[in-house]
């Protein structure tokens, strides 16, 4: 019998676990105290989990200092803190690399450009696995007569993650053992706001009037997303509807990090000492620290300006076994982050979006644009929106002076609309679980529930006919199998002609979303333009290489091109099962990927 509900919030740089009793009338959400080693033999609690994951050598596999749960790994605070010591042995932002769809998620690749055959590697699935395997046990022996199999679980996902995405991080959560029959997606943003729901209850409508709209900017460790809410009436009763989220963002605290570590490197040069490729990147790990306490630090201005010490191991002869620092000053680094993340900007300022560069090394696709004011207002201008209310998520936003410059840059862009900040109570840091685990209690319970249906619109590669062109492929077009706000639970034909179905040998199956066009209708069809072009629209998700069968139900061959139509399903556990029925025979064959857009 489920006697908890569990909200997980899988992040980038923390893990964080939150539960609730579902038999409570109201809902008293906790945090679980996570047990995890912060130093060789020494394991303390904590209120979240490091997503870093450190391979041990041989060497310390066969003392007692780290005692992995798996026999080539370790995660949480000692493997954060090996980070800046042996960056090459750690790995971190696995969450970003379970998204890139330019790399095989299932084959061994992280640590990212290491090689050596002393160092293992593993892939960002097994990663993520590690994780949830590591809370899953700090549960069981915090409640080992509740099995984590038997409760309700809630997993929170970026807003911006596709398909394939989704689809990974469910099979990495079944794999590390949560129960599939009652695992759920929630968006970050809308977890966000379950969690300001939960503080001020139904005096939320007393707050949000018809017709406001409500911008949750999520600045995390690896990610930004953007979301907007709609306050609209349904029989007379305010409701929450998703209007919009914005693209996968890689800018956060990583981008944050990587710029303090640039501005050290500055300072380490002016005392005559360049760093080499490992102590670069033993920087970055190192900066993560600097980053977290000066933005800590009060930021009133015209106070003293203080320092922070940064150091990296030596590499020369004279300094082996030794460290070099440096002092960052405060008031520069913070000034470096406000100007290069959060720039003032007009609302039309687009940004940068392709490299200068003809060739680019193979790894995480960051924005080549950091300024995230720049993306918050291509966010808005492309939904038409002005925000009447802010909640900001994200560890990010402990920094005063980066939450004012936001606000500061908002009330530029809306002088008449000045956007109110909602202020949260639940923290920075863990309002995702907290809300997680909020909302899964007011789904059992029939609470507030944010409506929308599925966020994106998805589109089907056709390839044109006509003739053949040496060395050029035809050109594809794009059907939309599935509308925007498309429910759970629904289906529908999708008009269109009669297409043809490659059975029996390799077929590339070519798969396209978009948070944009929110008005296409069912069976639309988008030329070439919107998938190559500059300003193309349409984002490719995973493609699919497979072989449909080339026989019926009673195994008697058919033909090896069938005339078919589609039929779209999105299930009720949010996968979209796209049908091929062919218009000749009663012969179905059946794609399916995850699309879930929890409500």
């Amino acid at each position: 019998m489920k006697k908890y509900v569990v909200g997980i919030d899988l992040g980038t740089t923390h893990c964080v676990f939150a539960y609730a009793e579902l038999k409570a009338e109201q809902p008293e959400v906790r945090l679980l105290s996570i047990p995890q080693l912060t130093a060789p033999a020494t394991s303390e609690s904590r209120d979240s989990l490091p997503s870093f994951l450190y391979l041990p050598t041989e060497t310390e596999l066969q003392g007692t200092d780290y005692s992995p749960r798996h026999s080539q790994s370790v995660v949480g605070e000692i493997a954060r803190k090996r980070s800046a010591e042996v960056p090459d042995r750690t790995i971190s932002a696995a969450k970003s690399w379970l998204c890139h769809s330019k790399v095989d998620r299932r084959q061994p690749i992280l640590p990212w450009n290491v090689s050596g055959k002393d160092v293992p590697k593993i892939s960002p699935l097994l990663a993520t696995q590690h994780y949830l395997e590591h809370l899953i046990a700090a549960w069981e022996a915090e409640f080992p007569d509740a099995p984590i199999a038997e409760q309700e679980i809630v997993l929170t996902v970026p807003a911006s993650f596709d398909a394939s995405a989704r689809e990974l991080t469910r099979e990495a959560a079944i794999s590390a053992g949560l129960p599939p029959e009652t695992l759920v997606f929630l968006e970050e943003p809308q977890a966000a706001i379950y969690a300001w729901l939960e503080e001020v209850g139904d005096s939320w409508r007393k707050t949000l009037q018809l017709g406001d709209s409500l911008l949750i900017c999520d600045v995390g460790g690896g990610t930004t997303d953007l979301t907007l809410i709609g306050v609209e009436q349904e029989e007379g009763d305010l409701i929450l509807k998703r209007i919009a989220v914005g693209d996968h963002l890689l800018i956060g605290g990583d981008n944050m990090d990587l710029a303090l570590a640039h501005y050290a490197a500055e300072l380490f040069a002016e005392k005559g000492t360049n760093l080499d490729p490992w102590q670069s990147v033993s920087l970055w790990h190192s900066c993560r620290q600097a980053k977290e306490s000066l933005l800590g630090m009060g930021e009133t201005t015209g106070k003293k300006s203080e320092t922070y010490p940064i150091s990296v191991l030596g590499r020369g002869s004279k300094l082996i076994g030794g460290t070099i620092s440096v002092d960052v000053a405060k008031e520069e680094a913070i000034n470096r982050l406000r100007e290069g993340f959060f720039p003032e900007c007009a609302i039309s300022d687009k940004p940068k979006r392709r490299s200068s560069v003809g060739f680019r090394e193979i790894g995480l696709p960051f924005e080549q644009d950091t300024a995230i004011t720049k993306h918050l207002g291509a966010f808005l201008s492309a939904h038409e929106a002005s925000p009447s209310h802010v909640l900001l998520n994200g560890g990010v936003f402990k920094a005063k002076s980066l939450q004012e410059r936001l606000f500061a840059v908002l009330e530029t862009w809306f002088p008449e609309n000045k956007p109110e900040h909602l202020q949260s109570q639940a923290g920075l840091d863990h309002s995702v679980a907290r809300g997680a685990a909020y909302y899964g209690w007011s789904k059992q319970r029939g609470g507030i529930r944010i409506r929308g249906g599925t966020a994106r619109s998805y589109y089907v590669g056709i390839e044109t006919a006509g003739l053949a062109i040496p060395g050029a492929p035809r050109p594809l077009k794009a059907l939309c199998v599935a509308p925007a706000g498309m429910e759970e639970g629904t289906s529908a034909d999708v008009p269109s002609d009669e297409i043809g179905l490659i059975v029996g040998e390799t077929a590339h199956f070519r798969f396209f979303s978009s948070t944009l066009r929110k008005d296409d209708l069912l069976g639309a069809i988008l030329d070439s333009s919107h998938i190559t072009s500059p300003e193309a629209d349409l984002q490719e998700t995973d493609s699919m290489e497979t072989v449909l069968p080339a026989t019926d139900s009673e195994g008697n061959e058919v033909d090896d091109y069938i005339p078919i139509r589609f039929r779209t399903k999105v299930t009720e556990l949010g996968i979209m099962e796209l049908w091929c029925d062919s218009t000749v025979s009663d012969k179905r064959w059946k794609l399916e990927f995850s699309v879930r857009e929890e409500k």
